[in-house]
């Protein structure tokens, strides 16, 4: 049976898995060295990864202008070829880079900025539109959003965009956004181990999806990561920023997160589930809205990853197991 999840008000059908494409962009830094990518990555290898997620039934795909410094998009519309129809593309705007250094180098919310990045990533794709476009500055000021939602709204009318996303974890700037009507999704921050009920509860309330990023805790979830193991030095794990909870500064993994995986391992394994899929299982459950966006870097993670379709979402005992076991106050349903 297809399992398939609706973008909000747009009435935009895609699979219930999204493959984030993060990752697939290489290496990339801010102006000060810190690393902002995943580290390296073989470009073929995530051409074929992307064809085969399409094979396996996943029509959402996430990307950013920023994420590579142009390199995920390129990556992502030359995958996708002359199957460009058959899916749903969304991706970001608002950050400024320099692709020669693959260096980030800015901001700017600027109405104009917005019609200049959309131009550069139409371009980078190989397509006429975007599915989903996607504020990518999660603390921009309101008042100004408000004016790009509105620019949102016009480059909806030009088709050039079919509906607009704030990626962002804070529900009053989502609820800016929201009230436009070609709103369609809120991007934020969601997964087992960090829940977000405030902003499944706007999605509930003002018709949007919830297009789950971190869906697997930056990795945390996949059972692919000892304590103390460090990271390769490009990959933005091994120095963490300030909000990239989970992992210590050049240490690897967090023990103490570690144990809640380790917790929860037998209840997310249950139905031949592999700990990534049980990870995902809990998202479909936690509400009707959720799309994950799970990164990846091959074929045999995007195999393990939309293998999750086919075991669809955990069950109402697992749920509340979930919660018994993690502490919490189980979050009603959105």
């Amino acid at each position: 049976m297809e399992f398939t999840r609706t973008l909000g008000r747009s009435g935009i059908q895609v699979s219930a898995l999204g493959f984030g494409c993060w990752a697939i962009g290489g290496e990339w830094q801010d102006r000060a060295g810190q690393p902002l990518g995943w580290g390296k990555v073989d470009d073929e290898e995530s051409v074929r990864a992307i064809r085969r997620a399409l094979d396996l039934g996943v029509t959402f795909f996430d990307t950013a202008d920023v994420y590579g410094t142009g390199h995920s998009e390129r990556v992502l519309g030359r995958a996708l070829g002359s199957r460009r129809d058959d899916v749903v593309v969304a991706t970001k705007w608002g950050n400024l880079f320099d692709p020669d250094t693959r260096t980030l180098t800015g901001t700017d919310d600027s109405p104009e900025h917005l019609r200049r990045a959309l131009t550069a990533s139409l371009r980078r794709l190989g397509t006429d539109h975007v599915d989903l476009y996607q504020l990518h500055l999660a603390d921009a000021d309101p008042d100004r959003a408000a004016r790009l939602r509105d620019a949102c709204e016009e480059l909806v009318a030009e088709g050039l965009i079919r509906a607009y996303a704030w990626s962002t974890d804070d529900p009053a700037r989502a609820a800016v956004f929201a009230e436009g009507p070609h709103c369609a999704a809120v991007q934020h921050a969601l997964n087992v181990l960090d829940d977000a009920p405030e902003l499944l509860l706007l999605c509930e309330r003002t018709d949007l999806a919830s297009v789950n990023r971190s869906p697997l805790a930056m990795g945390l979830l996949t059972g692919k990561h000892g304590s103390g193991r460090p990271l390769e030095a490009g990959d933005i794990r091994n120095r963490p920023p300030a909000w990239l909870r989970g992992f210590g500064d050049g240490s690897g993994a967090d023990p103490e997160w570690l144990a809640r995986v380790d917790a929860l391992r037998d209840i997310l394994t249950s139905g031949g589930r592999t700990l990534a899929q049980g990870a995902l299982a809990w998202l479909w459950a936690r509400s009707p809205r959720t799309v994950p966006i799970p990164g990846f870097r091959s074929v045999a993670q995007a195999e393990e990853n939309a293998g999750a379709l086919a075991k669809g979402p955990l069950t109402e005992r697992q749920m509340t197991e979930v919660e018994r076991v993690l502490r919490r106050q189980r979050a009603g349903a959105a």
